[in-house]
């Protein structure tokens, strides 16, 4: 198996939606989405809405996370990845499954009832925190940032502030 070239890897509850899909494809060069979420894998409906907001410049493909992590070390290196998944659980699992994730950018976890807010659209709750202290542990950075032109933050220096 190669190492795959994975642009970035993101997090987004929402993974492609709008603009956001649009300005990473755009910013980063990427020629290929990979959005790795069991549910999308098998809806459709889902899959369209997505492939609508991406250029015509990039391809998408939808997975389950077992099938990513199965075959995403096929990619040839002229495949410039972007790496949508949708929470830090899945992303531990990518991690654990052997992918090669030196960085995941954190774009968007919805706020809810005690949920502790990191940024404008990042908030995470003790599970949540858990997983990326995990992640941490493996070597990962971890990055807040919504959209490229915002500047990045390391997520560990922000759950340490009150």
């Amino acid at each position: 198996m190669g190492t795959p070239n994975i642009l970035l890897t993101r997090i987004d509850n929402r993974l492609v939606h709008g603009q956001v899909g649009m300005t990473w494809v755009n910013t980063l060069g990427a020629n290929l989405v990979i959005v790795a979420n069991d549910e999308v894998a098998n809806d459709e409906v889902q899959q369209n809405l997505m492939d609508m907001v991406l250029p015509e410049t990039a391809e998408s493909r939808f997975f389950t996370i077992e099938k990513t992590i199965r075959i995403i070390g096929k990619a040839a290196p002229h495949q410039k990845i972007l790496l949508v998944i949708k929470n830090p659980e899945d992303a531990l699992k990518l991690v654990h499954g052997g992918i090669p994730i030196q960085k995941i950018n954190v774009g968007n976890l919805h706020y809810a009832e005690g949920k502790k807010q990191l940024s404008a659209t990042v908030s995470v709750d003790e599970a949540d925190i858990q997983v990326f202290q995990k992640l941490h542990d493996l070597g990962v950075e971890l990055e807040v940032q919504g959209i490229p032109n915002e500047r990045a933050r390391d997520l560990m220096e922000l759950l340490k502030q009150d």
